[in-house]
């Protein structure tokens, strides 16, 4: 993302209304993604739970329409499009709790539906979700304050859980479960 110069907000300061108007309309119609963060940030009706329950319309979506010759490689696939959309969700509203409701939503779509593909002979999508996993507890911690620990700590150790006792060595260093300190 390139930086703001001085001389850019000088120019910005000395336009008009009506040309910035211009400006922002031309560049929310060409960016999606910039036309969301306005909306959000600027129309009312345009609510947190609005963006949530879209983002994870998306992520159902893209989970339960993979399909292909090899539905493992489909689901890993599907699921690198499913984090893009939480990224793209983080973006937009910058809520850290709405941001980690998703990767348990996604996590749930997982091990409710799709679970039998972490015996396949493709391991991708049982790293993808171990490495989704573990990157959830990081989140976790790092942005929820110590009380939202105790929330979380019975779905994410079932999904430990779950891992662990699949017959395959587990792809990255996950614990036994959520420690809440």
């Amino acid at each position: 993302m390139p930086t703001v110069s001085p001389a850019f907000r000088q120019a910005v300061k000395q336009l008009s209304d009506k040309e910035k108007e211009a400006i922002i309309l031309k560049a929310a119609r060409r960016d999606a993604e910039l036309y969301e963060l306005l909306s959000y940030e600027l129309l009312e009706e345009v609510t947190l739970e609005e963006v949530y329950e879209q983002t994870a319309d998306k992520i159902h979506e893209l989970l339960i329409n993979a399909s292909g010759r090899s539905l493992t490689k489909a689901l890993t696939k599907a699921l690198r499009k499913a984090l893009k959309e939480i990224a793209r969700f983080k973006r937009i509203t910058k809520e850290p709790k709405a941001e980690i409701d998703l990767h348990l939503y996604t996590l749930r779509l997982i091990f409710n539906n799709f679970s039998g593909q972490f015996d396949s002979y493709y391991k991708g999508f049982y790293t993808a979700t171990a490495r989704l996993l573990l990157r959830t507890m990081q989140l976790i911690r790092k942005n929820l304050h110590e009380d939202y620990y105790l929330e979380y700590k019975p779905e994410l150790d079932d999904f430990l859980q779950q891992i662990h006792s699949r017959s395959k060595p587990v792809p990255v260093v996950l614990p036994e479960e959520f420690e809440v300190e």
